[in-house]
């Protein structure tokens, strides 16, 4: 094998030089591969000493086959080594003449062009291929360091390729042994601990494994002279290789760190995916002291968190929420919204926002739990407290509409339990006492109930809908807070006597606290005998037909026109509401809800009852429907019959039971309907032609008939949404009870009865 220096006055790059691969090492043992290391070392700092053209690409010269060579070498001797573990002749000759620190140097000089992508490269295969564990040495984390650095100065770099190839094998590197955290992510400390000369380069915990890296492969002295000069950049005698100063230590702790993040921002998207790949192993390393470390004495979490802010600021102060919504299903391994969707102005920033927001949330998903705590924790005060909370309480409606809009986007893409948590008590606070009319809770929470009923029609509908997708997240303090809180220990229910086994005429409309004498005289009269009352049990299949029935019946004939289209009938609704049940039936089973209502206490003083500020507005709202616009009667009743879905026994017999004795002063969402009722059979009797059009209205909101503007439109529309809000709350109350599953023999009964 021919290792001959090259003809004197011959450029470098020009030469080609003879092949070294691992076949002519196997082939060729007698090799000395010492010698052979150093003759390709000594090769490549020749260069800058002979060389006089500065401007040849680096892949043009015998530099990346030199490096190759050295890297081939490495492999072919610690696969011979007859110790595990134990560091080869040319790996020490690597560690004690800092070749990797004088790498590093060149690289950050890009002399000639193109040098710092060689650099990358053979760092990261020389990490990748040598099993020996390198990266406890200071003569190899250190020069990381820097080169993580020196790859992060550039935005949009030539390198970010080779540079997000390294930081792969670095998390891999971590992930297999998480005590190397610590060394990658902060370098200025263990230094300060080296003396001056004199100390192993080996950290301490390998220093029984590894000999003393001051000292050669034969026991010699280690002083490195290539020809009588010293090895390194001091050696070279170029004037753009002469700064051989230290990269500031101080901020040595963030550099894997801030390049992943800088490589996240990627416009290459394979780049970039790859980078979120790489952090996301980073924080799911399983050492717990690790994880301690990256949470608490890293700029990790802060770091993530601070580009989630940025991102959100960067988006228009103003967005329309069915922009918003149309951007559904963003994730952070395809940020961009597909092509073909409308474009709008914000749209990539939303995107972009969305998709990270995504990353933050899978990032907390699969973080060790110390790392995803802390981090759900950053977004929380960063982004949710400091950001979205001055804008939700803005007096601005186009500030809260984007911001409510944007808040209900994420929540819709939230995953994590504890990022969850956080939201939770963000919006809602953390007391769970019941409420009372005069408290004053979190200031949030009241101004958001507020924005259900907002003089904006557009902020109430914006306010619903978040509440409707808070409602869908598997978290008890949601529900808890929005409405049981309110009904423990039944205080809805009359005392004055001992519960009935069966409830015999509990509900007598002239009872009812909201009935007045007009309302019988518009024309609308109860029954002469109440229907007999279910059985209390709720298991028998009485009770369910008298349940339904309450609210089939309960719009009355001249008001209804469903039938009239051969519409979605209540057996459609059955169907609907028996998915959406057992969905959620499966979110709340962990939390141990009982299957029937607490028995009241006798003996224990009545006292007044309040439903809470949620279902305040929500009734309020429910019982000017006949008054409020057609979308927003379609938000408040979706809302409505996402909490009657809810199979704790407190909330059915609120929400879904016609036949409960109220307390005095109470209203339940029947006695609502009720007195709307009411109000609708007065109102009947001033519309002329009511049914024709009634009608009328009904094909136009199913786009059966053109859309032409009529007199009292709302009043109308309202009583279209009213007649199958009804069938819907049958359809519900039909499927939750028995527990046993109703559909299992379900043979829907003709419009109006069961």
């Amino acid at each position: 094998m021919n290792l001959t220096p090259m003809r004197s006055g011959a450029p470098w790059h020009l030469w080609p030089p003879p092949r070294l691969c691992l076949l002519s090492l196997q082939r060729e043992p007698s090799i000395d591969l010492l010698q052979a290391f150093v003759e390709h070392w000594k090769g490549i700092t020749h260069y800058y000493i002979e060389t006089t053209d500065e401007n040849t690409p680096a892949k043009k010269t015998d530099i990346p086959w030199r490096l190759k060579q050295m890297l081939d070498i490495l492999v072919y001797e610690e696969q011979q080594q007859a110790a595990v573990g134990e560091a080869g002749p040319c790996l020490e000759y690597l560690l004690q003449h800092k070749i990797l620190e004088t790498l590093c140097t060149l690289g950050k000089a890009e002399y000639p062009p193109g040098m710092r992508q060689q650099v990358f490269q053979f760092f990261s295969r020389v990490l990748a291929q040598v099993q020996h564990p390198l990266l406890h040495y200071l003569s190899v984390h250190r020069p990381v360091q820097k080169l993580l650095r020196l790859g992060g100065t550039v935005p949009g770099s030539v390198t970010e390729k080779e540079e997000v190839q390294l930081t792969t094998v670095l998390c891999s590197k971590i992930q297999q042994d998480p005590e190397l955290l610590a060394y990658i992510l902060e370098g200025k400390k263990i230094v300060a601990r080296k003396k001056a000369c004199g100390e192993p380069d080996a950290l301490p915990k390998d220093a029984a494994s590894h000999r003393d890296k001051n000292c050669s492969h034969n026991g010699a002295p280690a002083r490195p002279q290539w020809d009588g000069e010293p090895c390194g950049a001091q050696a070279l005698n170029n004037p753009l290789l002469a700064e051989t100063e230290e990269l500031d230590g101080g901020t040595a702790e963030s550099n894997l760190i801030t390049s992943l993040l800088g490589l996240c921002r990627s416009k290459k998207s394979r780049v970039a995916l790859k980078a979120q790949e790489n952090l996301l192993l980073l924080v799911s390393t399983a050492s717990p002291a690790a994880a301690t470390y990256l949470a608490q004495s890293s700029p990790c979490c802060r770091a993530i968190v601070r580009h989630l802010c940025q991102l959100y600021r960067s988006m228009p102060a103003f967005l329309d929420p069915a922009d918003i919504a149309a951007l559904e299903g963003i994730s952070w391994r395809l940020p961009s919204a597909p092509s073909d969707e409308a474009s709008f102005p914000g749209k990539e920033a939303l995107a972009a926002f969305l998709g990270w927001f995504d990353y933050c949330d899978h990032l907390i998903t699969e973080a060790h739990a110390v790392v995803a705590d802390a981090l759900a924790k950053a977004v929380a005060e960063k982004l949710f407290m400091e950001t979205l909370q001055p804008q939700l309480l803005h007096v601005s409606e186009p500030s809260i509409l984007t911001s409510t809009a944007l808040l209900t986007a994420m929540l819709r893409q939230l995953r994590s339990p504890a990022l969850l948590r956080e939201a939770v008590t963000f919006l809602l606070g953390t007391d769970r006492q019941p409420e009372a009319p005069g408290d004053k809770p979190c200031a949030l929470y009241v101004h958001l109930i507020g924005h259900c009923d907002h003089l904006s029609d557009e902020i109430s509908i914006a306010t619903l809908r978040l509440f409707e997708e808070l409602l869908q997240k598997p978290h008890e303090g949601i529900i808890r807070s929005l409405v049981l809180r309110n009904l423990e220990g039944r205080p809805y229910v009359a005392r004055g006597s001992p519960e009935p086994e069966s409830y015999e005429d509990t509900l007598d409309l002239e009872e009812d606290p909201y009935f007045t004498d007009s309302f019988l005289d518009s024309g609308f009269q109860p029954r002469a005998k109440p229907r007999p009352a279910p059985a209390t049990s709720y298991d028998g299949k009485t009770a369910v037909t008298e349940i339904v029935n309450s609210f089939l019946c309960l719009v009355p004939e001249e008001a209804k026109t469903s039938a009239f289209l051969e519409e979605t009938g209540y057996d459609t609704y059955v169907h609907d509401a028996y998915g959406l049940f057992q969905e959620c039936s499966s979110r709340v089973a962990p939390w141990g809800w009982p299957r029937t209502p607490i028995p009241l206490d006798l003996h224990e003083p009545e006292r007044p009852f309040f439903e809470g500020q949620f279902l305040r507005v929500l009734f309020d709202r429910m019982s000017r429907i006949l008054d409020q616009p057609y979308s927003l009667n379609l938000q408040v009743t979706s809302v409505l019959s996402r909490l009657a879905l809810f199979p704790h026994p407190h909330i059915h017999e609120y929400l879904l039971d016609p036949y409960i004795s109220l307390a005095p002063g109470c209203r339940s969402l029947f006695s609502v309907l009720v007195r709307v009722i009411g109000d609708l059979m007065q109102r009947i009797q001033r519309v002329p032609q009511f049914p024709g059009k009634l009608l009328l209205v009904r094909k136009q909101l199913t786009g059966q008939a053109p859309g032409e503007q009529l007199d009292h439109q709302t009043l109308l529309q309202g009583v279209v949404v009213l007649e199958e809000f009804c069938k819907e709350l049958a359809a519900i109350a039909f499927v939750k009870f028995p527990p046993n599953g109703p559909l299992q023999n379900f043979s829907p009964a003709p419009e109006g009865q069961v």
